[in-house]
C-alpha cells in the first residue's frame, strides 16, 4: 500500500505556484516561461519540433478565419 499524501502540503503547493507568479513582473513571467519552452523544445527531435510548429500555424490560421468570418457577418 502506498504511502498516504499530506492533503495541507498539498493544498500549500497549489497556492505556491499562483502565488509566486503575482509577486512577478510580466517580463520576469515571459523569461521562466521562455527558458522552459527552450528546455522543452531541445528534448525534442527536429522532425518533433517542425510538426508541433506546423499545428501552431494552422491553429493560428483557423484562428484567424474564424474571426474574418464572424467580422463578415457583423457586416451585413
Amino acid at each position: 500500500m502506498g504511502k498516504k499524501k499530506n492533503v495541507h502540503a498539498q493544498a500549500l503547493g497549489a497556492l505556491g505556484g499562483k502565488a509566486r507568479a503575482k509577486n512577478l513582473s510580466d517580463a520576469r513571467l515571459q523569461a521562466i516561461a521562455s527558458k522552459g519552452g527552450k528546455a522543452r523544445s531541445q528534448r525534442l527531435s527536429k522532425a518533433e519540433r517542425i510538426r508541433i510548429a506546423l499545428l501552431a500555424v494552422r491553429a493560428r490560421e483557423k484562428k484567424r478565419a474564424r474571426k474574418q468570418k464572424a467580422r463578415a457577418k457583423g457586416d451585413n
